[in-house]
């Protein structure tokens, strides 16, 4: 069978445009940046193949979405971002998994057991099926940076935060981390979080840790 010239440039057009684009799905968050480091800043999305330069005494943190392997950086060296790991070139590495949902999703793994009833016990009780898990009783947002944060409790009346952001203290202008602002909500708890039209619904586990957690186990997109 004979292929024409304009099908296979059309081809080649696609692959050309595809390929690139795919190459761009972010694989990691960047949780922290010390010292000299190039390639990379506070809250960046990496996407596989990215390069970062470590100077002399640097840090730098990196937290994979969907492997959930956290990764700490330091010395002079270079990073190359992998899908679920990176590739380091002279700089020492420490890494273990952490919790987080890969999926952005409400499944809990099985080992969890009560943070799976939670889970079924809040549909029943609230109506609305989580989207994702936190495994840090204080979430991290990712914001426009405009209007009013609210976080309110589902399963239980009267927990509700409101947040504005104009006056808030915000980091690189739209994030909001609520360790850093003392909040914690409740193990086991379901609540949802709005700004302007959007909206999500999240439950903790039960076994959620306070403070400044890994950022990848307690994030909340709201864009």
């Amino acid at each position: 069978m004979k292929i024409s010239t304009k099908v296979l440039a059309a081809v080649v057009v696609f692959v050309g445009f595809a390929g690139p684009a795919a190459a761009q799905v972010p694989a990691a968050v960047v949780e922290d940046v010390q010292g000299k480091v190039s390639g990379a800043e506070f809250m960046d999305y990496v996407a596989p193949g990215k390069k970062i330069e470590l100077g002399p005494a640097a840090m730098v943190v990196l937290g994979y979405m969907k492997s959930c392997w956290r990764e700490t950086i330091t010395g002079v060296g270079t990073v190359i971002v992998g899908a679920e790991e990176s590739k380091v070139h002279l700089g020492e590495v420490k890494a273990a998994k952490v919790n987080c949902d890969p999926g952005h999703s409400h499944n809990v793994d099985q080992e969890f057991g009560d943070s799976a009833a939670t889970s079924f016990r809040g549909i029943e009780e609230t109506g609305v099926e989580p989207r994702l898990t936190l495994y840090g009783l204080s979430p991290f947002f990712e914001t426009t940076g405009r209007g009013t944060l609210v976080v309110e409790r589902l399963d239980v009346r009267g927990e509700r935060y409101d947040i504005n952001l104009a006056s808030a203290s915000l980091l690189r202008h739209r994030f909001y981390d609520f360790g850093r602002n003392g909040v914690s909500l409740k193990p086991g708890g379901i609540y949802a979080a709005s700004l302007g039209p959007s909206r999500t619904v999240f439950v903790i586990d039960r076994r959620a840790e306070p403070g400044s957690t890994p950022i990848i186990g307690r994030l909340v997109r709201l864009q």
